[in-house]
């Protein structure tokens, strides 16, 4: 049930304070109920009904991949539209390919040679019989050209139209437009930036520090800060290079950089007849490396006049252009609300779910009506906001490496958190899934609900928590962390949100006392349980329960703890639990209700409900859980066993310093030194590319070259050893 949350209401510090509390448990707070994101016609969408009457599209065409191409496919369905999935030769078993009524393969795995290549797919339109392409997010959606063209084929495109695109994609042209229409701007340089020298001439004019960033760019590529001359010119180059392999497109601009502010959207829809509404705004502020982490809607920071002139600043960018169809004004928010114009996104938006959770506007929907010619229902007054939205960006990345570079390989076990009510799941893949280093990492875009902030953040808890991942490296530790981190709670936030909480880079979840006892207590006992059902099996091997032995008395090790921990089972009213003891002083009782062969572990600490992932564990005593969403290695051993290790010879520590290994997968775009070079400490020795990001990689230390094992085109894998010096 939906409820009209109090707009621009500031909680208490005792309401934020009883948050923190409930979400550092994992306590279960959701209902259960059905959850409102199932997709339908009687789904979330309670402000959107498909009219059945209404003309429609026979045939779309999908011009992307993964969950956006899913996304659209959804939609379509519900619409009774027949879908046309494109894609590379390396997607040709993905869901979106499994999910569409039709499928063409354009090329092989890289984008520019298949999902940037216009002429295939138009190909595919005419092959197929389309009458519409949707374009999705990234790709093609910005992309003039390929607009114009499917026009003069008569073929609707998704979107606004070429014009608008044109005006508003360019990110030099349409702050020129912005300024023209009144709207409020960043200082920053009218035109193309065309080399590096002139790159530092603008920069200094504008005054540091400044946005490099490129004109034709989205999603965090092609954009980086610089301080003074040195970083301008890096930067310059680095994102000069990521624009041409994004977006076929390397004109740059330079403006100037407002620090630490906040990163906040405005959802806007319009359509061909001149109408357009605004469907309010997105909280954007976590991000690393200019791409958004976290996002969710309403905003905590925007009261209701401001969210006001936001809203009409950015449809009155749109009436400047003409435009129609759903976009995204950005603008950068100082701690006075003072609110600065950033650039217009003329595509579906990534976090467009949120928007839908809190208005009840299916986006998709809309913009396929729109592209048909009809008029939008739904007036200014009629768009409130119901309820909190947050949604966490579920990556193939590694978090503790700058919170998050690209991780690749096989979905081996996966299962999203769907089933739990109040969340949604915009995913791409499915178990048995490959991540590659083409694409982008994105696994999920987890998206919860709840009649306020702090219900859609204990549910992203427990979303999180439950939500099981193998085979891939992901960031679901960093997200866990955030949604519970005292400044996140409180909404003090900005885009430094990461540097600031974190200035030593993510580092996992730092236990207090009594969860490290909870992590501890629950290795013993699942050690405990392992053994029993070791010892029992010849004799129940179909059992689900086993006799568990009286006393199981272990050392664990967690990290540079070591504890003595005695679990004895026990019995009561008629329930098997474990009493667990630790050092004789601290004592716990542990249900006994979880099964060892379950990825996901619904425990009972003490009455208290709480959600741990076993991930591995082996006949050595090495037990590996997931716990607030940080993996935990531990050393489980029996008494006895523990007291003979300690004679064992500890291993060697090898020093690294010497070596630079590739700390992703990617793509080597060059490569600066060479055989018998001196190099200093922190110099470029090369740059590898994955996702389209480019990454610069330095020297560990001052020394000359020994060793170069990498040349410029080829394709590394993560831990490869790049150089190695003297």
């Amino acid at each position: 049930m939906h409820f009209l949350w109090t707009i621009g209401a500031r909680s208490s510090a005792t309401s934020r304070f009883l948050l923190l509390k409930r979400l550092q448990s994992t306590q279960s707070t959701t209902k259960s109920s059905k959850s409102i994101f199932t997709y339908g016609k009687n789904g979330h969408y309670f402000r959107d009904q498909i009219d059945p009457s209404e003309s429609k599209f026979s045939k779309i065409l999908i011009a992307n991949r993964g969950e956006i191409a899913c996304r659209v496919i959804r939609t379509c369905n519900e619409m009774g539209i027949k879908t046309v999935a494109v894609h590379s030769d390396v997607d040709a078993n993905s869901l979106f390919v499994r999910m569409a009524d039709e499928a063409v393969c354009i090329g092989p795995a890289l984008a520019k040679q298949s999902y940037l290549r216009e002429d295939i797919i138009l190909d595919a339109v005419k092959k197929t019989g389309a009458e519409a392409v949707h374009p999705g997010y990234g790709f093609l959606s910005e992309n003039t050209k390929f607009a114009k063209k499917l026009a003069d084929h008569n073929v609707e495109f998704i979107g606004p139209s070429s014009k608008s695109i044109e005006a508003m994609g360019d990110k030099i042209h349409s702050k020129i437009i912005a300024r023209k229409a009144n709207i409020s701007m960043i200082p920053g340089y009218d035109g193309e930036v065309k080399d590096e020298e002139e790159c530092v001439r603008v920069s200094n004019d504008i005054g540091y520090p400044v946005m490099i960033k490129a004109s034709a760019g989205g999603g965090g590529k092609g954009m980086r800060v610089a301080w003074n001359d040195k970083e301008a010119r890096e930067n310059f180059r680095l994102c000069k290079g990521e624009a041409a392999s994004s977006f076929g497109d390397d004109r740059m601009l330079v403006e100037k950089f407002i620090d630490n502010p906040r990163h906040i959207e405005f959802q806007i829809l319009g359509d061909k007849h001149g109408n357009i509404v605004y469907l309010n705004e997105r909280e954007c502020s976590i991000q690393r490396r200019n791409q958004k982490v976290i996002e969710e809607a309403p905003s905590v920071f925007l009261d209701p006049e401001t969210r006001r002139k936001m809203g009409e600043e950015a449809v009155q960018l749109a009436h400047a252009v003409g435009y129609y169809s759903a976009g995204t004004v950005e603008f950068m928010v100082d701690s006075k609300r003072n609110f600065y114009f950033l650039e217009m996104n003329t595509r579906l938006q990534v976090e467009h779910p949120i928007t839908e959770a809190t208005t009840g506007i299916d986006i998709v929907h809309q913009m396929i009506r729109v592209a048909k010619g009809h008029k939008l229902k739904v007036k200014q007054q009629d768009i409130g906001i119901k309820g909190w939205a947050v949604e966490c960006r579920v990556y193939a990345e590694d978090p503790y490496k700058a919170f998050g570079l690209p991780s690749i390989g096989r979905l081996t076990s996966y299962k999203d958190p769907s089933n739990i009510p109040n969340v949604r799941c915009d995913s791409g893949i499915t178990e048995g899934s490959e991540i590659s280093l083409y694409y982008d990492p994105l696994i999920c875009k987890l998206t919860t609900f709840g009649d306020n902030r702090q219900a859609a953040l204990a549910t992203m808890a427990q979303a999180l928590d439950s939500y099981v991942i193998r085979g891939v490296t992901n960031n679901i530790s960093l997200l866990r962390d955030i949604i519970t981190e005292n400044r996140f709670v409180k909404g003090d936030i900005s885009t430094k949100y990461l540097p600031q909480v974190y200035p030593e880079g993510f580092k996992g979840k730092q236990l207090k006392a009594e969860e490290r006892d909870h992590l501890i207590s629950l290795a013993a006992c699942v050690a405990a349980k392992k053994a029993a059902r070791d010892g029992s099996f010849k004799q129940h091997p179909q059992a689900s329960t086993v006799n568990t032995p009286k006393d199981s008395v272990f050392e664990v090790t967690l990290s540079d703890f070591k504890r003595k921990v005695r679990v004895t089972p026990v019995e009561k009213n008629g329930v098997s639990q474990f009493e667990v003891d630790i050092d004789g002083k601290q004592k716990s009782t542990i249900k006994d209700n979880f099964k060892l062969g379950d990825h996901v572990l619904n425990v009972d600490f003490d009455g208290q409900p709480s959600t741990m992932q076993l991930f591995k564990m082996d006949a050595t005593g090495n037990v590996t859980l997931i716990y607030l969403g940080t993996k935990y290695d531990l050393r489980v051993l029996p008494a006895r066993a523990a007291k003979y290790m300690k004679l064992m010879p500890a291993k060697k520590i090898i020093d690294h310093a010497s070596v630079l290994i590739s700390p992703m997968p990617g793509i080597v775009k060059s490569v600066s030194v060479k055989v018998g070079q001196r190099v200093s400490d922190g110099q470029e020795v090369c740059v590898v590319e994955a996702m389209k990001m480019q990454n610069k990689l330095t020297a560990g230390r001052a020394g000359v070259v020994k060793f170069v094992g990498i040349k410029e085109g080829e394709t590394v894998e993560d831990g490869k050893i790049l150089i190695e010096l003297e």
